[in-house]
């Protein structure tokens, strides 16, 4: 059985405008989590973001097709996609990629928001 499809879409914080970071965090908690979490085929989807480096959505699939017809569909929108309005500026890297395995520690998946500022 395969663990995944997996799909990454990052883009640089390094020009966009300060609050940047706090607005992303506030669309991701507001709107995005409930936008995915119906998503047919995605296993689960991983907001990252390194403060003024980038801002990276981290999506497994449960199929192939499933992640490449997101993927097709995405790449058509980028360009006016929420995150590229919030940081002004289109992604810099859309990446297909093979899960190998997944771990879950005794720790367990949890969803809603991260910590937001260490």
């Amino acid at each position: 059985m395969d663990a995944g499809y997996g799909l990454a879409v990052r883009w640089s914080l390094r020009e966009a405008p300060d609050g940047v970071a706090d607005d992303l965090r506030e669309y991701v908690v507001g709107t995005s989590i409930a936008r995915f979490m119906f998503l047919d085929g995605l296993a689960f989807k991983l907001w990252r973001m390194v403060e003024g480096e980038w801002f990276e959505g981290t999506y497994v699939f449960d199929t192939p097709l499933a992640r490449d017809e997101f993927q097709a569909q995405f790449e058509q929108t980028a360009a006016h996609a929420p995150g590229t309005k919030i940081i002004g500026s289109p992604p810099v890297a859309v990446e297909p990629y093979e899960v190998v395995a997944i771990a879950e520690g005794p720790g367990a998946f949890r969803r809603g928001p991260g910590p937001g500022r260490a």
